[in-house]
């Protein structure tokens, strides 16, 4: 990945000659927002650098609230806060909305295996995703983010992601403040293990 100033420096001159064409409805500078934004994600949102989350066949809703966050800082990432932050903060609510918009309709990214996974590892993350641990009091992930883990509304879509970008995320889950919309997952993340998580999210990347 390129550096985060010289993304930044990128992501200002796309967007700047653009907002000046079309303020209306922001449509030129969705494009050129796109271009830069798959400079981290991938072609279509579809990410091949396993600490970046595919955004392709992502809801429209999550995404929005997401970019809304990083703008208003009240998100963070431990390794590219600065950029997400920056990035955000030229984007308006119409290139916003246009890019929830695209990503969304883009052919989400295929599952496959996780890395030194075995079938074991992905049985017992699908038990959890589908029923949870009743005993500690861990709710079944299903019940959010729907039976394929496709993401309902303001839930994300997590089928296909990477294991990496998922265990990193439930991991800072539990030690981030600034993930305002996540109190119900820093309760579910606290009761979950470490063996745990590698297991849920190898179910996940293999969707």
């Amino acid at each position: 990945m390129k550096s985060t100033g010289a993304l930044l420096a990128l992501m200002v001159a796309a967007l700047a000659p653009a907002a000046a064409q079309d303020t209306s409805t922001g449509s030129e500078t969705v494009r050129r927002a796109i271009h830069v934004c798959n400079a981290c994600h991938g072609d279509d949102g579809r990410a091949k650098d396993p600490g970046m989350p595919s955004l392709a066949g992502q809801m429209p809703q999550y995404l929005q609230r997401q970019l809304k966050d990083f703008r208003s800082q009240t998100r963070s990432e431990a390794s590219n806060k600065a950029y997400m932050w920056g990035v955000s903060a030229l984007l308006d609510d119409a290139t916003i909305e246009g890019l929830a918009a695209y990503y969304a309709a883009q052919p989400p990214k295929a599952g496959k295996p996780a890395k030194g996974s075995s079938a074991k590892l992905v049985r017992a993350g699908r038990k959890i995703f589908d029923d949870g641990i009743e005993a500690r009091g861990v709710k079944a992930c299903s019940g959010c983010h729907g039976n394929d883990a496709e993401g309902d509304a303001g839930f994300p879509r997590l089928a296909g992601q990477s294991a990496v970008y998922l265990g990193n995320q439930l991991k800072l889950f539990r030690s981030t403040p600034l993930r305002q919309h996540g109190v119900l997952m820093k309760q579910e993340t606290k009761r979950l293990d470490d063996a745990e998580i590698r297991a849920v999210v190898a179910y996940l990347q293999s969707k």
